[in-house]
């Protein structure tokens, strides 16, 4: 709960520091007194909207800041933001604004840390609930009804909601790969058509051979000159082996010289290696003109080969026009071609993996859906009764309401549109609540709906904001002690006019603007500055809340309205004696937490 709240140079406030205790907590005041501003400092200091106009007028820097009683949940949400605790009591929550050069900034800090906006949001469910008279937009948001119904339903909606929101997040995202992967579909399609096209072609030119090319110009080469190698060959043969002229051939000549060295050997020795260098020679010469004959005895002219050469040869210059320079580039080409081929025909598998991936998240999703839905029908019928019950005190005795659910698409909160539909009179349609509540209608649902959700909300700290206004007399009372009843499950801090709720209080806060000058250093008095604060005094005793009451009651305190005031005070005592000893006779239900 709410323990202490100090302020500074917040709007029309100075400097104010406030404590707060368990139960009714009730603010008083004239209409401008600055009730409100204390709220919409609470509402600041938990992320709420600021303006420059927050800041008092003279200075740049506006302080707020808000202490909160300790419980199991604020205590693990501390661990989980990795946040110390200050002590083993408290939670401490502030607010600084400036303005300097047209700028505003703003820091929230929780315990000391620096905080965003987003987690000191998370924080503020955990604390505080303010609930106003002109929640009218709220009341026709479907999202916030759906909120409030799934709240009352308990643990269960809020563990199905947890189911909903994560199948809903497995659709997503099988359903956006799914997306991305038809998107790529045609691109796809198109490189498959061109890999099938480039693979047939490659496949179809038989590449094994990166030396092919060259090996086929070195054949149309000897093809196309058989017949000078033919006369060539012929004609070496004759110089190495045997000629048909009268010059002798290089064989004949190396063997007169070989017969010739080995007669001088028999006469020097030396002369060994030289016969030996011959003799080598005679033998390769021979061996030459052996191998040059049979050579030229194998060529034979095929011009059929020779065709078949050209046509290849071209066949390959034409591929490494489109996939090579060279023929070594082609086979990589065609290699990486063929693995890319197999990828491509992959995917269309993985295309329908992907689809049926997706199919099953959403029936998942669905599924998860539907029992919410069953959940939020058993707990709308449960929510018309309890409602229906809540208003009958507060001089709505005839009202009519109903939970309208209608399918919507799937989001992570379910897939149900959640409509108030209400009547306050007998003879006429249910319509949207939103469309037809007076102002006076409105405070006392809002104020019933949470009376439904007195034992189930997990909120410390409930806020209501002249949640009376507009009714009087009986409704007025019934109002009361409604609020008394709810301040039994939470710390309840309520603004109001109606003299009624004020007596209800467990503590009593009157709010009040002063007028106060500020000396100056001059010693002319009329150079003094005046300036209007917010003050608030907590009437501590039967005598200051006797004479408050009166006020509210008649606008100043006279006789009768002081009886009238005593009288409230003492009924108000018996009321809350009473309350207290039923409820001490009710079992206890455990809270549950949203």
């Amino acid at each position: 709960m709410l323990l202490s709240l100090r302020i500074e140079n917040f709007a029309l406030i100075d400097r104010l520091e406030l404590e707060f205790g368990a139960g009714l907590n009730v603010l008083t005041g004239e209409t401008g007194a600055g009730k409100s501003i204390i709220l919409d400092a609470i509402d600041a200091v938990l992320g709420g909207k600021v303006t420059s106009r927050s800041i008092r007028v003279g200075t740049e820097r506006a302080v707020v800041e808000a202490s909160f009683g300790l419980n199991p949940t604020l205590i693990t949400w501390l661990a989980k933001q990795e946040i110390e605790l200050i002590d083993d009591t408290s939670i401490v929550c502030s607010r600084e604004v400036t303005a300097s050069g047209g700028n505003l900034r703003s820091r929230s800090r929780v315990n000391g840390v620096l905080v965003n906006r987003q987690l000191m949001h998370d924080l503020r469910e955990h604390l505080v609930e303010i609930t106003a008279q002109g929640q009218t937009v709220q009341v026709g948001q479907s999202a916030q009804v759906r909120d409030w119904l799934d709240l009352y339903g308990g643990l269960a909606h809020a563990e199905q909601r947890e189911t909903v929101a994560a199948n809903y997040a497995c659709y997503q995202e099988a359903r956006l790969a799914l997306e991305k992967r038809r998107q790529s579909e045609r691109h796809r399609l198109q490189q498959l058509d061109l890999l099938k096209y480039q693979v047939q072609e490659l496949q179809a030119a038989n590449l094994s051979d990166p030396e092919e090319f060259s090996q086929l110009e070195l054949e149309r080469q000897r093809l196309s000159h058989v017949v000078e190698l033919q006369q060539l060959s012929y004609k070496v043969y004759q110089a190495l082996y045997h000629s048909d002229a009268d010059v002798p051939a290089a064989a004949d000549l190396l063997g007169q010289a070989e017969v010739t060295l080995s007669q001088m050997v028999a006469y020097d020795a030396q002369l060994q290696s030289v016969w030996d260098l011959v003799n080598d020679a005679l033998a390769a010469v021979v061996e030459a003109g052996r191998q040059i004959g049979t050579y030229g005895e194998g060529l034979e002219a095929d011009p059929q080969r020779l065709v078949g050469v050209e046509e290849r040869i071209l066949e390959l210059k034409q591929v490494c026009r489109k996939y090579g320079p060279t023929l070594s580039d082609v086979i990589a080409h065609y290699q990486h071609s063929s693995a890319e081929l197999e990828e491509f025909s992959a995917e269309e598998q993985s295309l329908e993996a992907l689809e049926e991936q997706e199919q099953r998240c959403q029936t998942l999703l669905t599924q998860a859906c539907s029992k919410l839905t069953h959940l939020r029908r058993t707990a709308a019928v449960q929510l018309e009764a309890r409602l229906v019950a809540e208003l009958k005190p507060l001089a709505m005795e005839k009202v009519q309401f109903q939970v309208d659910i209608t399918p919507s698409s799937p989001t992570p909160a379910g897939a149900d549109r959640i409509v108030f539909l209400f009547s306050p009179n007998p003879g006429e349609p249910l319509q949207p609540l939103a469309a037809i509540a007076s102002g006076g209608e409105m405070s006392r649902f809002l104020l019933a709906l949470k009376a439904c959700f007195a034992k189930t909300d997990a909120t410390a700290t409930l806020v209501f904001d002249e949640i009376d206004v507009g009714v009087s007399g009986r409704v007025a009372q019934a109002i009361a002690e409604k609020l008394q009843q709810l301040s039994r499950y939470h710390q309840v801090l309520c603004v109001t006019h109606q003299p009624l709720v004020a007596a209800m209080a467990d503590r009593h806060f009157r709010v009040e603007k002063q007028v106060i000058t500020y000396p100056n250093d001059t010693s002319n008095d009329h150079c003094a500055e005046q300036r209007t604060v917010v003050r608030v005094t907590t009437l501590d005793n039967f005598t200051t809340r006797r004479e408050e009451l009166a006020t509210l009651a008649s606008g100043k305190s006279a006789t009768d309205a002081i009886a009238f005031a005593e009288s409230l005070l003492v009924q108000a005592d018996q009321k809350k004696r009473a309350g207290e000893a039923g409820e001490a006779d009710k079992p206890r239900k455990k809270k549950v937490a949203r």
